[in-house]
């Protein structure tokens, strides 16, 4: 795979270069990621921030291809259906997506009453080029995405994707802009909060931590973006 064939491949550091102390940091995460789902599986992760801006999605990126980089398949979902980037970042098409499958299964409100599902679902999932990781864009913008996010249907699309791969990561707005976040961590194994140092605000990450303890969600730990690493910093 060509560094042109990625969109955003500055902001793909474990790609661009894998060396680096940022990259390292990393593989650190996954590694700690790998090491807190002994007591309780780890397979689908939620992605977000306390506010805009904040790194999430380059974040979820770069971990993503972290761990296909250790032999792993990972599948990439973009449910920021307000300000979808994971396509951007990989230089693919926004559409089809996501919205695009609860639209052909008919519409979030769809799912069988009686229990009986919807059925399989093909979803549009692309290659990145990057060997094991494959990404499912947010497709078209859709109306209420919080109400999508937290239908029936998102929760049987939800255990059909688990099956597509062996880590799921999914990208979502940030959590103290609208609720899609808090609603979708429902759903999921556990949480990733990103916060970007010199920018996010103490009383925002406070705030942040709290929605998602209101929703019980597994807050599995915090990423801080941006720090300034030390000159004296020990580098084996």
């Amino acid at each position: 795979m060509s560094n042109s064939s990625i969109g955003g491949i500055e902001k793909l550091v474990t790609l661009a270069d894998p060396r680096s102390p940022a990259a390292e940091a990393y593989k650190d995460l996954r590694t700690n990621i790998q090491f807190s789902g002994l007591d309780r599986q780890l397979r689908a992760l939620l992605i977000t921030s306390a506010r805009p801006d904040e790194g999430k999605s380059e974040t979820l990126a770069n971990l993503a291809v972290s761990f296909a980089q250790a032999g792993n398949k990972v599948l990439m979902i973009d449910c920021d259906l307000r300000r979808p980037s994971l396509h951007i970042l990989f230089g693919l098409e926004q559409e089809p997506g996501l919205s695009n499958v609860i639209l052909e299964a008919g519409g979030f409100a769809s799912s069988s009453k009686n229990g009986s599902g919807i059925g399989s679902i093909k979803f549009p999932i692309l290659e990145t080029g990057v060997p094991n990781l494959r990404l499912l864009p947010a497709g078209l913008q859709a109306p209420n995405p919080a109400e999508i996010l937290g239908s029936n249907l998102m929760r049987e699309i939800i255990e059909q994707l688990r099956g597509e791969a062996d880590y799921l990561f999914f990208d979502s707005p940030p959590l103290l802009a609208v609720t899609d976040a808090a609603v979708l961590s429902t759903r999921l194994d556990g949480v990733l909060l990103t916060l970007k140092a010199n920018k996010t605000k103490r009383d925002d990450a406070k705030e942040a931590k709290e929605q998602l303890e209101k929703v019980r969600a597994n807050i599995v730990g915090v990423v801080l973006n941006e720090v300034k690493s030390g000159a004296n910093r020990y580098s084996y």
